[in-house]
């Protein structure tokens, strides 16, 4: 006992990292063993789409084949997020040391303004800019997927697209998560005949026991079979969005739909205790704010042991209240808004904040604000695919809500986006998960909104080692933080990485959400006693990520327990 006194802030957190192993597996059903393979590994959150990249991976294809062919069967088996009728990024490094980003974020519409979703009095409209037609933006998936294959690809349009219309005629089996998640929005797809069609049996609630078949879905992903991307932005597809937008009061026009882009851009690159991570640049936060973050806490020397502790918790919440409240005033669209963001990312920037960091006190969020910068001018889904040649691709796809604004594009078997809430509709005025923003990520035609995506791959003496990313709206960016932490700092293996609770802080509210089994009791009174306030017990993100080892050759896939996914090798 009195060895245990002694060492008693080790002890306890040793304690929690080592009972977490046996806590999670009835938790949430996980034994952490990852997943093992040696040739290619895709980890997504449909058991049908990672087969499918893996499918692709085993024909030859190389991984941004595998990301594109898993991406469109998402759209069908994973139909909360995966899509065609919303966007996301996508971060690649290739076998040759080179590295991008593909931007397919969806745009503000051509007739968007700056206080569109304002009434007369200058109020926010409850709602506008998440329950309805008005609420979407111009879809980029098809585009970017499309863009990704045929700059980067080595297979054919048709060889990836025809699993994913397969599933969807055909039809799958779900897992009953699926299903009961389906039906927990029941009264929402209700409203809307198209949606009522495909998400209600005769306008009940689905019976667990459903398959799910996508006929009219697998109609549209034929006609892009077909005509590429002209079988998605012009034609009879294009023409039923701009019908479905018209009889909504929405804002998309066949304008809109046929000038729409991707946008290939260089990564955000930086170094954390001698790993490159490589992320998404903006309009995408998530990659300037995990710079950020890691640059601050590489001024702390960490213990594998210090996992769970409060001394650690703290220091993470502090340097995550300093990040998230930079990211309200200074992170938009760069094609809009001059972002700082060799500012926010330099080793300088984030010493300086580091020692404004008190070690025992919390300070509160009233009283943090965003930096000072005057040099420079709830549902989405990741995956991540790696090939036997060396390639990773770290994806990141997005409706915004769960299945978007629920609305169906009636014979063509897709739900569109909510993404326009994404934007800062009023100046200090949170959106759906509680982020602040400012002018520059105000809405302007063709805009991008800023987003919290994070698909992010970390290398290893140059090698590719780590490719993380998850959904979770604001929570996305701690996620993926942590994931990073657990395997550098705290030296998990990629699926204890993925399984570990989780903490979130958002500088607004301020409060710490958290997962079951965060803290010990000891941890959170060491925390209130420092001023920090806790919020909700919740599940914090989904993570999706893959583990190589270089020494070995082993790749080893996790797929987060919170949510239903699978990691499949070859």
């Amino acid at each position: 006992m009195q060895i245990f006194s002694n060492n008693t802030k080790f002890f306890k957190p040793f304690i929690l990292f080592v009972l977490w192993g046996f806590i999670s597996a009835n938790l949430f059903g996980s034994s952490n063993d990852p997943v093992r393979a040696k040739n290619g590994m895709v980890v997504s959150a449909s058991d049908y789409a990672s087969q499918v990249g893996i499918d692709i991976l085993q024909k030859g294809g190389n991984a941004v084949d595998a990301a594109v062919a898993t991406g469109f069967a998402l759209a069908v088996t994973h139909p909360s997020a995966g899509n065609l009728g919303g966007g996301g990024f996508m971060v690649i490094h290739f076998n040759d040391g080179t590295n991008t980003a593909i931007d397919f974020r969806e745009t503000a519409p051509l007739s968007s303004s700056k206080n569109m979703y304002l009434d007369e009095n200058g109020n926010v409209i409850e709602d506008k800019s998440v329950k309805s037609m008005s609420a979407s933006g111009v879809p980029g998936s098809v585009d970017g997927l499309l863009f990704a294959l045929q700059k980067y690809g080595t297979l054919s349009l048709e060889e990836v697209i025809q699993p994913a219309i397969e599933l969807a005629y055909n039809g799958f089996i779900p897992d009953y998560r699926l299903v009961r998640f389906i039906n927990n929005y029941h009264n929402q797809f209700v409203m809307y005949s198209s949606s009522r069609k495909i998400f209600t049996k005769d306008g009940k609630k689905l019976p667990e026991d459903s398959i799910i078949v996508l006929k009219d879905l697998a109609k549209t992903l034929t006609l892009i079979k077909k005509y590429g991307r002209e079988g998605f932005y012009s034609g009879e597809v294009a023409q039923a969005i701009v019908n479905t937008s018209n009889e909504l009061n929405g804002f998309i026009t066949l304008e809109d739909l046929a000038n729409y882009s991707s946008v290939e851009r260089p990564p955000v690159i930086g170094n954390y205790r001698g790993y490159d991570i490589i992320s998404m640049s903006p309009p995408s936060s998530g990659g300037v704010a995990i710079l950020q973050a890691l640059n601050i806490l590489e001024n702390y020397k960490l213990d594998k042991y210090d996992f769970g502790s409060s001394n650690y918790i703290h220091k993470l919440v502090e340097i995550l209240k300093r990040v998230y409240a930079d990211r309200s005033k200074h992170l938009g669209d760069p094609d809009f808004y001059d972002v700082p963001v060799n500012k926010l990312i330099s080793k300088d920037f984030a010493k300086q904040m580091f020692s404004e960091i008190d070690t025992l006190k919390a300070v509160d969020s009233k009283e943090i604000f965003p930096s000072d910068i005057l040099e420079e001018s709830t549902e989405t889904t990741h995956y991540s695919v790696y090939d036997k040649y060396g390639n990773a691709v770290s994806t990141t796809v997005t409706l915004n809500s769960s299945f978007g604004n629920k609305i169906v594009v009636d014979g063509y078997g897709f739900l569109m986006n909510n993404e326009m809430d994404d934007f800062s509709v009023k100046p200090g005025v949170p959106n759906q998960f509680g982020l602040l923003g400012s002018e520059a990520n105000s809405i302007a035609p063709t805009k991008r909104m800023l987003s919290s995506m994070t698909p992010t791959i970390v290398l290893k003496d140059k090698k590719p080692y780590l490719i993380v990313g998850s959904p979770g709206g604001s929570t996305i960016i701690t996620t993926v933080l942590q994931v990073i932490i657990n395997v550098v700092d705290f030296e998990m293996n990629i699926q204890e990485a993925v399984d570990a609770p989780r903490i979130h802080h958002q500088w607004y509210p301020d409060q710490i959400d958290y997962e079951r089994f965060s803290f010990t009791n000891d941890t959170k009174a060491n925390l209130g006693k420092m001023g920090h306030k806790f919020g909700k017990e919740t599940s914090l993100g989904r993570a999706q990520c893959i583990l190589i080892d270089s020494e070995t050759g082993l790749i080893w896939g996790a797929s987060d327990p919170r949510s239903f996914g699978k990691a499949i090798g070859y």
